[in-house]
């Protein structure tokens, strides 16, 4: 009886956490031939010999007593890279997050029910406050469905990351905040920001215990835009989130130090569910057409948003929508969760509220005013200029590829994420006349606290083809051959990744456990062709698989002469964001799409004549 009862019970959001297999180690033998094997591509034969010969002296001597540690901290650890690799990829970077760790995205609603409109924005954004705060009481009482793969249940901690959480600068390293409790774990913060010319408020989004309604939600969003409205911009405390980590961490010491209030509303900012941010711009966008609209949630007025918030609500005055998120306490898969039940829900709704009128008598928004004096207000204008002059070097377009999408790919019974991340490695090659290193984010989430690992698409597979495609003796049978070949590599590659088995995490375990030990960093990462290769955060091209809704994002490049690469995969059409530096000569986002486009279409009739 008992075990039919469980049958019938829906799973609750983090049930399987606790039986989730420990993060495997990759055997080192394994690590380091998937390494020589990556490097390949970018090494003369040379090099290639002499990276050989370090591999060698590293896997027979300190490799070897490194990778012992590294399993004896596994012992200790279900997941030994979590605290690294939060480190590491965020908590110790001090380049400014906003823009090169953050990512933002373009909301899809004015595909369907909300297109482009003047006057509409206040009274969507209370609509989609609503559905947002709906998202948010589904984890607090664990209502949300664990995601699977398969049968597999995935590890669902990010999804604790996505409310009441907040990054704090350190001098030397930030900490994660993170206030967010099931209902059986306890009371969580229920109250949210608005930020709108330069000013903060607050407000609680319950009301006797119950969720504010959209007509109430919207009652308290306008009080809150007519008071900006009608009086002077305010100090743009929020564009301190920008600055550079140790800057902005002095910053916040110095505001502390001014008042001890200004700490009280730090803490509340940093506990609240998310941040609203009215802004005034109107980034006119269409479903084919991407860009504008990109470019402002990524780029937009840093004096309201709070860049270290988990999850900025961006509403642009002319009815469209976007977000920009710290990247630090999850992946962008939470996001697009949560973005793709807004999406769902508002078609379902047709966007339009069917509920009650009535407004129950709830206190309005309070204004959160810090105490500034004349060093805060520097601080501010420097970070205003920084952030400004850093946007305005980013390139991003943001374009719908139409021609086909899913379907047409599976028909080739071909694998849609990686048919796109061949056109794109053809692309490069095309504009570049050389092989681009690239990254490809897999999930480890079948893992206890799985995040992330490396897929490295830029196969010697790979080069083979886009040789032969670029090859005009090369006939179309050779083509079809390589290009199968590199389809199957890929894939393989993939699977080893997602099953904890790609060597990216290992290598850089065994990095870390050097260096707190204190001991000199092994040969193998000064090798020239580690960091050519794209080792050490170096990849030309960092790219991602957003996912196959209507979902999008972006972020900037990793390296100065590089692209940020992220599409997301419908049945009849590919949305791709591309990022590059203008800063540097080489690269240009829009040429790159235009040659990736071509490239799409050159792939799709090598498959095709296949068939016949």
């Amino acid at each position: 009886m008992a075990s039919r009862l469980a049958d019938t019970l829906p799973e609750r959001t983090f049930q399987y956490q606790n039986s989730l297999p420990a993060l495997p180690v990759p055997s080192l033998e394994g690590s380091l031939s998937k390494y020589l094997d990556a490097v390949h591509p970018f090494a003369s034969e040379a090099e290639f010999k002499a990276t050989v010969e370090i591999v060698r002296r590293f896997r027979e001597g300190v490799g070897k007593e490194l990778h012992q540690k590294l399993l004896q901290r596994a012992k200790a650890k279900r997941n030994w890279l979590e605290e690294w690799w939060l480190d590491t990829a965020y908590l110790e970077v001090r380049i400014p997050s906003q823009l090169n760790v953050n990512f933002g995205g373009p909301g899809p609603y004015l595909e369907h029910f909300w297109p482009p409109a003047e006057g509409r924005s206040l009274q969507r954004t209370s609509i989609i406050t609503w559905h947002t705060l709906q998202y948010w009481d589904l984890l607090r009482t664990e209502r949300l469905a664990p995601q699977k793969a398969g049968k597999d249940p995935l590890d669902m901690d990010q999804f604790r990351m996505l409310y009441c959480t907040c990054k704090v600068p350190g001098v030397k390293k930030d900490t994660i905040r993170n206030y967010f409790k099931t209902v059986s774990e306890g009371p969580c913060p229920s109250h949210l920001v608005v930020m709108c010319r330069g000013r903060i408020f607050t407000f609680d989004a319950l009301f006797d215990g119950q969720i504010l309604t959209p007509p109430e939600l919207l009652r308290q969003l306008s009080f809150v835009k007519e008071r900006c409205d009608g009086e002077p911009e305010g100090d743009g405390v929020g564009a301190l989130t920008s600055d550079e980590r140790t800057r902005w961490a002095k910053a916040r010491e110095h505001l502390i130090s001014i008042d001890p209030h200004n700490k009280t509303i730090l803490e509340i900012i940093q506990s609240s569910m998310f941040v609203i941010s009215l802004d005034e711009s109107k980034p006119y966008s269409s479903p084919e057409n991407y860009t504008n609209l990109t470019a402002a949630a990524l780029t937009g007025d840093p004096t309201i948003r709070w860049g270290d918030k988990s999850y900025n609500s961006i509403a642009f005055s002319d009815g469209t929508f976007g977000s920009t998120c710290d990247h630090a306490p999850y992946d962008a898969m939470v996001l697009v969760s949560m973005c793709w039940y807004l999406d769902q829900q508002i078609r379902a709704t047709e966007g339009q509220w069917k509920g009650s009128d009535t407004v129950r008598r709830i206190p309005l928004p309070e204004e959160l005013l810090f105490t500034l004096d004349e060093k805060a207000y520097s601080d501010i204008h420097h970070a205003k200029q920084q952030y400004l002059e850093s946007t305005q070097n980013l390139q991003v377009v943001c374009y719908a590829f139409t021609a086909f999408g899913k379907s047409a790919i599976k028909q080739r019974k071909l694998h849609p994420d990686t048919f796109i991340q061949l056109a794109m490695q053809l692309a490069y090659h095309r504009l570049h006349k050389k092989p681009g290193s690239c990254y490809e984010t897999a999930t480890t989430r079948r893992f206890y606290h799985g995040r992330t690992e490396t897929l490295r698409p830029c196969t010697q597979e790979a080069v083979n083809w886009c040789r032969a495609m670029m090859d005009p003796a090369c006939d179309a049978n050779a083509r079809r051959t390589a290009m199968l070949s590199a389809f199957n590599k890929h894939n393989k590659l993939m699977s080893e990744a997602q099953d904890g088995n790609g060597f990216d995490r290992h290598l850089l375990g065994l990095y870390l456990i050097a260096k707190e030990e204190g001991r000199p960093s092994p040969e193998l990462f000064s090798d020239p062709l580690y960091s050519r290769s794209g080792g050490g955060g170096n990849f030309v091209l960092s790219s991602s698989l957003v996912g196959y809704t209507t979902i999008m994002g972006a972020v900037a490049p990793m390296v100065h002469h590089g692209y940020g690469f992220f599409y997301r995969i419908r049945d009849d059409r590919i949305v791709i964001s591309i990022t590059a530096w203008k800063s540097c000569h080489e690269t240009d986002a829009a040429s790159l799409f235009n040659i990736f486009s071509s490239s799409m279409h050159e792939m799709l009739h090598l498959a095709t004549t296949s068939q016949l």
